[in-house]
């Protein structure tokens, strides 16, 4: 069982101009399945990627699912020793990288890719492979401990995928834009192999281009773009640096992978001049979206992420119960649910339960069905008993005129065991006042929520896939004086 290539859009770069037609990326994706078998690798085997973001990389990803082997997608960016580590703990059987002229030259891997490949015509001989083989795995964390690596069939990929395009309007997918990376779901699965993979033209301009967020406007009109997938970061240089598109083909927008404040959601929809800006909600293990709520019918309760995208949502209790509605840590089920995270059976075991995914995310469901996020598991703060989101001050404080950006922590106290810090950007950091702030923030939340301790910061640290990792921040931060 493979995924077809035979139907592809073409891609665009926008950095070179260049047009990549889809008979070209199946032709070049059919040369490097070829190479593949010829030296035996096929169903069960792993061959890494370790680049992104070209049509090359979709090539390179289409060749290793034709042969039915399984693609390990890796950051572009990742180090030699980083690399290393990922190939130790997964042992494949090829890689697909830039610079393998940087790596030892006793490494036993194979130096691949559709690049130095001519185009091939037909189709493969089938392989022998079934849909419950493995498609795909992305990395959430780990590339210098031990790896956590997401393993997605081609059942549940093909799932996802499914559901995405049943649920966003075909019309909307003309022309998609995908700034983010493709190492990682949210970028990969949901912003460009929904479309692509329905004939539908995908333009690639990386957000790490530091010229795409201040031509956005500009770029949407060149190219007539109708969809686009994106951070909440992203939005926030947008606002600040480019003018909105004028020519009206612009008909969606996505915004997930972190929470997306109920001001800056308004603020996006102002921008963007159109009624569907979508706050999503996806997890890798889910092979991306799962959820999404549109700001003109939802807009006016923070953190709703909607109704589900297939499959169904339940409330875990903090006596262990589960219920159809209520408040408490939000479980899924889906047919794109991950088959496990690679050579970590406790940790799949902890996470899947009796063909339920509990989440770790706090939040509450309606009758309706609609849900809302409010929170983590493992970000709350515990201050003498007082349990505390720190996503309900990171919002407050973002509605601060002089707030560019905030993220709020914990700190350990010896009588409290924990108190509230934050990290703030501010847009004039010559204008901030800890006492007026701790007022202002003093009549918007409870007394117990106000942060103790300020840490102004020229950016908060953020992973590669622009998740903020709140241990991280709090670490950066305590080597740093605060306010």
């Amino acid at each position: 069982m493979t995924i077809s290539s035979e139907k592809l859009g073409n891609i665009i770069d926008w950095r070179s101009g260049e047009t990549h037609h889809g008979a070209w990326l199946h032709g070049k994706a059919l040369g490097l399945c070829l190479e593949l078998k010829n030296r035996n690798i096929g169903p069960g085997d792993k061959v890494i990627i370790s680049h992104g973001g070209t049509a090359h990389f979709f090539a390179d990803l289409f060749g290793i699912w034709k042969a039915g082997a399984c693609a390990v997608c890796l950051n572009a960016n990742i180090t030699v020793e980083e690399l290393l580590n990922i190939v130790e703990f997964v042992k494949p059987h090829a890689i697909i990288h830039s610079r393998l002229d940087n790596l030892p030259k006793d490494l036993h891997s194979i130096g691949l890719g559709s690049k130095n490949l001519a185009p091939a015509e037909g189709s493969p001989s089938p392989s022998d492979g079934c849909l419950d083989d493995e498609a795909l795995i992305l990395f959430t964390s780990g590339t210098t401990g031990t790896p956590k690596g997401v393993i997605h069939t081609f059942r549940s990929l093909l799932a996802r995928i499914t559901l995405n395009q049943a649920y966003i309007p075909y019309h909307h997918r003309n022309k998609t834009l995908c700034i983010l990376p493709t190492h990682f779901g949210h970028g990969l699965i949901g912003n460009c192999l929904t479309p692509l993979m329905e004939g539908q033209d995908l333009i690639l301009a990386p957000a790490s281009n530091l010229e795409v967020p201040g031509s956005l406007g500009a770029i949407i009109d060149e190219y007539e773009i109708t969809f686009m997938s994106s951070v909440p970061t992203f939005w926030k240089r947008v606002l600040s640096e480019a003018s909105p598109p004028q020519k009206g083909t612009l008909k969606r927008v996505h915004v997930g992978s972190a929470p997306f404040s109920q001001d800056l959601w308004r603020r996006v929809t102002e921008w963007t001049q159109i009624k569907e800006v979508i706050n999503m909600y996806g997890i890798t293990e889910t092979a991306n979206w799962l959820a999404g709520a549109c700001f003109t019918k939802d807009g006016n309760v923070e953190g709703c992420i909607g109704k589900m995208w297939g499959g169904q949502a339940q409330i875990k209790l903090e006596d262990g119960s589960m219920t159809a509605y209520g408040h408490g840590e939000l479980c899924v089920q889906s047919p794109s649910l991950m088959k496990g995270y690679l050579q970590l059976m406790n940790e799949t075991a902890a996470v899947l339960q009796d063909g339920w995914f509990h989440t770790g995310d706090i939040g509450r469901i309606k009758e309706d069905g609609t849900m809302i996020l409010t929170g983590r598991v493992g970000h709350i703060i515990n201050r003498g008993g007082l349990k505390i989101h720190p996503e309900d001050i990171d919002l407050l404080l973002e509605r601060h005129n002089n707030v560019a950006e905030a993220c709020a922590f914990a700190i350990a106290d010896d009588v409290y065991g924990e108190l509230p810090g934050v990290a703030l950007v501010l847009e004039d950091s010559q204008a901030f006042n800890k006492s007026e702030m701790r007022k202002w923030c003093a009549t918007r939340l409870s007394k117990e929520k106000v942060p103790v301790k300020w840490y102004i910061v020229d950016t908060i640290p953020k992973t590669d896939r622009g998740k903020i990792n709140r241990d991280n921040v709090a670490t950066f931060c305590q080597k740093m004086p605060s306010e």
